[in-house]
């Protein structure tokens, strides 16, 4: 299988660590930063500190420094020059996203750029975490592909895993992975069936136990539960 994954294209001069952040609906177009505005428009996420839009990488990065006395970071060498050895290992790898694969996505969200930031990432990680890489590069496409109203199921067994249901106790069934299903269940928190407390995410599904609703929540006896499934939602049931 492929060989651990880097948060965007500065990977090739900066090492950072992997983090998941979500915003509240709430700040929607009211935020800025190296995250991007929040404003459903991904044209004008490279807003520098001044407010202008820009189109490297790394002029944006720099214009969000804490402190300016810290240094520029410049582009530095390709990173599949710097590592010939991984760039056949990484093309190979990095080809899913232009395969028939996500050949239902292609025409929603083109998928060039996509791959060859995943090639630049997978090149990168020479040092370890080079499966992640690779992994979190292609999620990230499958990710717009979502968002753009292509779910694509592209994980396997051999390709970037989730070994959720590894974690159940024996006889148990509480977690599970399922890339495109409904964004809408009933909770008890929730019983119109939709909640808005669940992110649309790429990657991480949980199975959540919860409450049947159309039945007392307890008897005598027992509790009437149901187990229902979310698509790509990470949310507290």
């Amino acid at each position: 299988g492929p060989g651990p994954p880097s948060e965007s294209s500065l990977s090739s001069a900066v090492r950072t660590c992997c983090w998941l952040t979500t915003t509240e609906p709430t700040l929607h177009g009211e935020v800025c930063g190296l995250c991007g505005n929040y404003d459903g428009n991904d044209i004008n996420d490279f807003t520098t500190r001044s407010q202008s839009v820009v189109g490297d990488v790394l002029e944006f990065g720099n214009s969000w420094k804490v402190s300016p006395t810290c240094a520029d970071v410049s582009g530095g060498k390709d990173p599949c020059s710097a590592n010939p050895y991984r760039s056949s290992w990484a093309q190979r790898q990095c080809s899913i996203i232009h395969s028939k694969t996500f050949a239902l996505c292609h025409p929603q969200v083109e998928p060039t750029k996509y791959y060859e930031a995943c090639v630049s990432d997978a090149c990168a990680c020479d040092t370890g975490g080079d499966c992640e890489c690779f992994c979190t590069a292609v999620a990230a496409y499958a990710q717009a592909c979502q968002e753009a109203g292509a779910c694509i199921s592209w994980r396997t067994p051999s390709i970037c895993p989730l070994f959720c249901d590894y974690y159940n106790k024996k006889g148990e069934c509480e977690w599970h992975y399922q890339p495109c299903g409904s964004s809408c269940m009933k909770t008890c928190r929730n019983p119109h069936n939709c909640s808005l407390e669940f992110y649309d995410l790429e990657g991480t599904v949980f199975m959540h136990l919860i409450f049947d609703l159309q039945q007392p929540l307890k008897t005598e006896n027992r509790i009437n539960s149901s187990n229902y499934y979310s698509r790509n939602y990470l949310g507290l049931a």
